[in-house]
C-alpha cells in the first residue's frame, strides 16, 4: 500500500490538487454561465459547461507553474546558500588586509583631484 505525501496542512497532495481544480471549474462555470445568459437558458448551461472546463484547465496550469517556480526558488536558495547556512560566509579569494586600515578611496583620503560639476554651467569645450 502506497503512502500519500502530505502537504503542510495535513491534506494529501492529491486532494489539494482536486480541490483547486474544483475551485477553478466553479469560477469558470460561473463566468461562463453569466456570459452565456445573453443567449438564454441554453446559452447559460453551455457557457457553464465550457467555462467550467476552461477554469479547471487554467487552474491546473497555474498550479503546475507555481510548483515549478517553487522548485526553481528552492534550487536558487540552495545555490546561493540560504538554506545550507553558508550565506555571507567569508569564502572570498582575495588576500587579507595587512594593517586592518580602511583603503584611502573608501575613507575619502585619496584618489587625486577631480573637478566637481557644481556651480554655474560651464561653457562647452571648443572642439577644433
Amino acid at each position: 500500500m502506497k503512502k500519500r505525501s502530505k502537504s503542510s496542512d495535513g491534506r494529501s497532495a492529491g486532494r489539494k490538487h482536486v480541490a483547486h481544480a474544483i475551485e477553478g471549474a466553479a469560477g469558470g462555470a460561473a463566468a461562463g454561465a453569466a456570459a452565456g445568459a445573453i443567449a438564454g437558458p441554453v446559452g447559460s448551461v453551455a457557457g457553464a459547461v465550457l467555462g467550467g472546463a476552461a477554469g479547471a484547465v487554467a487552474e491546473s496550469i497555474l498550479e503546475r507553474e507555481e510548483e515549478a517556480a517553487r522548485l526553481r526558488g528552492k534550487a536558487l536558495d540552495e545555490e546561493i546558500g540560504v538554506t545550507s547556512g553558508s550565506i555571507g560566509a567569508p569564502n572570498l579569494r582575495h588576500p587579507p588586509a595587512r594593517t586592518g586600515a580602511y583603503s584611502a578611496g573608501s575613507s575619502g583620503a585619496g584618489g587625486g583631484r577631480r573637478t566637481l560639476a557644481e556651480g554655474p554651467l560651464q561653457p562647452p569645450d571648443d572642439e577644433d
